[in-house]
C-alpha cells in the first residue's frame, strides 16, 4: 500500500504520523511525507508554474519538517521518502498522490469552525472531496 501523508507545521502532523504507525503494517506499506509551500499570490503568466522566490527562506525548514516526520516513520520500520513542493496546497496534495500512485492520502484536521472553513477553505475537506483515492482525515484527540 502507498500512503501519502500530507503534513504542515502544526500539531496535526504528529497525529498523522501516529495514525499511520497504528494502522498499517510496515512490511507492505510505503509512505511519502509531503509538505506543500504555497505562495501568497499566484505566479504571473510569464513565469513558470510554482515560481515563488518569496518562499526560498521557507524551504530549509520545510525539508527539516518532512525529514523529522519521515525519520519517526522509518524508526517504526516503514519505507519512507519525502517531498517538498510549491503550489496550491489542496491541488498539489491531490496531484502528487495521483502521480505517485497513492492508495491513500492521510491529512490532519485543524478543527476549524464552520465559519473558518467557509472563509479559508479546508484542505482536508477539499482533498476528501476531490482525490481519486481514499482519504483519511486524522483528528486530534479531544482533551477533557
Amino acid at each position: 500500500m502507498k500512503v501519502l501523508a500530507g503534513i504542515d507545521d502544526s500539531k496535526s502532523s504528529g497525529d498523522v504520523s501516529r495514525a499511520i504507525v497504528a494502522q498499517f503494517r510496515t512490511e507492505n506499506t510505503e509512505v511519502r511525507v509531503l509538505h506543500v509551500l504555497q505562495a501568497s499570490a499566484p505566479a504571473p503568466p510569464q513565469m513558470a508554474s510554482g515560481y515563488a522566490p518569496e518562499l526560498e527562506d521557507q524551504k530549509k525548514p520545510a525539508h527539516e519538517l518532512v525529514e523529522r516526520i519521515a525519520n519517526g516513520l522509518r524508526s517504526a520500520g516503514f519505507k519512507v521518502d519525502t517531498a517538498v513542493e510549491v503550489g496550491d496546497i489542496r491541488e498539489t496534495i491531490i496531484d502528487s498522490a495521483a502521480e505517485w500512485g497513492a492508495d491513500l492520502i492521510v491529512v490532519g484536521s485543524h478543527g476549524q469552525s464552520a465559519i473558518q472553513r467557509f472563509l479559508l477553505g479546508s484542505v482536508a475537506e477539499f482533498v476528501a472531496r476531490h482525490a481519486k483515492c481514499s482519504v483519511e482525515i486524522v483528528r486530534a484527540p479531544v482533551s477533557i
